[in-house]
């Protein structure tokens, strides 16, 4: 059982409604299970238009149902700045969960989203985003992780979370330290939405930011290579993020291909090794 919710993130209703959905769903499926009952949590200013909050339901709804949801109910208060998310249910398997401290040495790091949400959807509040990057950004947060929890599964998956508010070295830290493993990330390897190089080297990175990376950085050993606009994309948050999880080196080809057949993106980003903290090369 899990909830979540934020405030608006685009600014678009019924895609705000859908982003928060898919955000607030992806914890359980971050865990090897099954949604199947949601409420919605909404908080919302008594002057915002009535086809505004409809629109804000309704783009929950369908996602909801896309992932085979049930939405029953839920509560609505007064705010003055709109916040909407679900409280959502589901099963898994008691053998069969994914947790944070299920890494094992030689195991193969696998992401299922492109990073770099944050600072586009920062140039979006600044109203400095391209449009083409705005398409993008809404596409995968919107996306559920519900296709690569089953896979995840499907193999047998004992590590893993989703990428979310603690960016992508936050989530893995504490898969680190949980699973008492190293990590080991190539940079070079990591999927970034089309527009993440250009806003942050503009600087547009959200507050959350600055606070991932002086609360982690200390876990953290970087390529001296890698410049400062690399390393902050490394901490910047993400809302609906993907998931990170660990892969046996012996099944990797096998995933692979199952994820091709399924048109589940994967990318291979690093592995986890006996020793302690992350090094990003």
């Amino acid at each position: 059982m899990t909830t979540d919710f934020f405030t608006p993130v685009v600014d678009t209703a019924y895609e705000y409604g859908a982003i928060a959905a898919a955000n607030s769903l992806s914890d359980v499926y971050a865990m090897g299970g099954q949604p199947f009952l949601a409420l919605n949590v909404a908080a919302l200013p008594d002057n915002l238009p009535l086809e505004i909050s409809t629109e804000i339901l309704r783009g929950a709804a369908e996602k909801a149902r896309e992932a085979g949801v049930v939405v029953a109910g839920g509560h609505t208060v007064r705010d003055k700045e709109p916040k909407f998310g679900l409280v959502v249910i589901g099963f898994v398997h008691p053998q069969k969960i994914i947790s944070k401290g299920g890494l094992q040495p030689g195991d193969v790091l696998i992401l299922t989203k492109p990073l770099g949400g944050g600072v586009t959807t920062t140039a979006i509040k600044q109203e400095k985003a391209d449009d083409a990057h705005i398409t993008e950004v809404i596409e995968w947060m919107s996306r559920l992780n519900k296709t690569a929890g089953e896979l995840a599964v499907e193999f047998g998956v004992r590590g893993g979370t989703d990428v979310t508010g603690f960016s992508l070295l936050g989530h893995a830290a504490e898969m680190a330290q949980a699973s008492g493993v190293s990590l080991h990330i190539e940079f070079s390897q990591l999927p970034f939405l089309s527009g993440a190089r250009g806003y942050a080297e503009k600087g547009f990175f959200p507050g959350g930011a600055f606070d991932n990376k002086a609360h982690f950085e200390q876990d953290v050993a970087f390529d001296p290579a890698l410049d400062e606009p690399s390393q902050m994309l490394t901490f910047d948050p993400q809302t609906s993020g993907g998931l990170l999880f660990g892969v046996p080196r012996e099944k990797l080809d096998a995933f692979k291909k199952r994820a091709d057949e399924l048109q589940q993106p994967v990318w291979v980003i690093g592995e986890a090794r006996q020793g302690k903290g992350i090094e990003v090369r």
